[in-house]
C-alpha cells in the first residue's frame, strides 16, 4: 500500500501508522542488499533525480544506491556545474527537471522550507534530504529503524540526543519521530546550543551529560555545525570535548547494553572518542546500512500505485 502523501517533506506530516509502514517495508527490502545481485525490478522505468545544494556523502550515496537497487534510473545533478551558477532559480531548475519526465526529485538545500516550496509546484514526488535546520526525515526514520532493530521495541525507551541541538535538522526530525513512537527523549548540550522553548516539543532538557545519560537505552551524538552558526557559542572545541564529548566513562552512565549512535560525519575526539565510536555498542555503521533500506522503502512507497 503506498503512502497517503505525494511527498516526504518531514516527520511532522507522518503519523505513527505511516512510520510503522515505512519501517516494515524497509525491513522487507533490507535483504536485497545482501544478495549477490543487489537489484529488484520494483521501480524499473522510474526516473529519480538527486538535487543536492549542500555537500553529502551518506545521504546522497544511499539514495543513489536505493534507487538503483530498485532498478530506477538515477540522475545525480551537480549544482556546481549546472545552470544554478548562472543564476537560475530553484523553481526554474526543478520545473525543467520535471519537464524531462522525472518521477521523484530528492533535494537537499540550505534554506528551510525549500522542499515544501517546490512540492507545491510539481507533480513529481519530492523527498526532503535535509533543509536548513528544519528537518531530515529519512535520517530520523533510519535511526528509528536501527533502534527498533537493536533493542526490539520503541515504546518506553529513553534516548538522549547530545550536542548542537539548535542547528540540527537531525535532532528536530528525531524528536518528532521518537515522540510519535512512544520514546522518552532527552536533549543535552551547552545552553547556547539548546533552542529556547524546545520543551514544547516534548523533550527533557539537560545541560550536563552526567545527568542526561543516566539509564538511557540509546545515546545519539551530534556534530557541532560550525557552518550554521556564528562564533562565541562555546569556549572552544577542546573545552566542548571535555564537557560534552562521549567517552567510555560517560557511556557507563547509560543502561548496560545501551547503543551509541551518530548521524555522521563524525568529528573523532570532539563529540565522541574513537574508542566509543568503534566500540562494541556502536551502531553507527548499522545506521548507514539501514539508511539504504529505509530510502528504498520511501522511494518504493512514494512510487507504488502511481503511474
Amino acid at each position: 500500500m503506498p503512502l497517503k502523501q505525494k511527498d516526504l517533506l518531514g516527520i511532522e506530516g507522518l503519523d505513527r501508522s505511516d512510520i510503522e509502514h515505512i519501517i516494515a517495508t524497509a525491513d522487507s527490502l533490507k535483504e536485497v542488499s545482501t544478495r549477490d545481485i543487489k537489484k529488484v525490478p520494483a521501480l524499473r522505468g522510474k526516473t529519480i533525480v538527486n538535487l543536492f545544494y549542500e555537500p553529502s556523502t551518506r545521504t546522497r550515496t544511499s539514495f543513489e544506491l536505493a534507487g538503483k537497487r530498485l532498478s530506477a534510473d538515477v540522475i545525480n545533478m551537480s549544482v556546481s556545474t549546472s545552470s544554478v551558477v548562472k543564476g537560475e532559480t530553484l523553481l526554474d531548475t526543478v520545473m525543467n527537471i520535471e519537464a524531462m519526465n522525472s518521477d521523484i526529485i530528492i533535494i537537499r538545500h540550505s534554506m528551510s522550507g525549500a522542499p515544501s516550496l517546490i512540492a507545491k509546484e510539481l507533480k513529481s514526488s519530492v523527498i526532503n534530504a535535509g533543509d536548513g535546520a528544519h528537518e531530515h526525515p529519512t535520517q530520523a526514520l533510519l535511526d528509528l529503524y536501527t533502534i527498533k532493530e537493536r533493542l526490539g521495541r520503541t515504546d518506553g525507551l529513553k534516548v538522549a540526543i547530545v550536542g548542537d541541538i539548535a542547528h540540527s535538522r537531525v535532532a528536530r526530525s528525531n524528536i518528532l519521530c521518537l515522540n510519535k513512537m512512544g520514546v522518552e527523549v532527552r536533549v543535552c548540550g551547552p545552553a547556547t546550543l539548546i533552542p529556547a522553548g524546545i520543551e514544547e516539543m516534548g523533550v527533557e532538557v539537560y545541560y550536563r551529560p552526567e545527568e542526561a545519560l543516566k539509564d538511557v537505552d540509546a545515546i545519539m551524538m551530534l556534530r557541532i555545525q560550525m557552518e550554521r552558526q556564528g562564533s562565541g557559542l562555546f569556549p572552544g572545541v577542546r573545552e566542548y570535548s571535555r564537557l560534552f564529548g562521549l567517552n567510555e566513562a560517560r557511556v557507563r552512565l547509560a543502561k548496560e547494553g545501551a547503543i551509541i549512535m551518530h548521524p555522521g560525519p563524525i568529528n573523532r575526539g570532539v563529540e565522541i572518542s574513537p574508542a566509543v565510536a568503534d566500540g562494541p555498542y556502536s551502531v553507527i555503521l548499522d545506521q548507514v546500512t539501514n539508511g539504504v533500506a529505509v530510502r528504498m522503502a520511501v522511494l518504493y512507497l512514494l512510487s507504488e500505485g502511481r503511474a
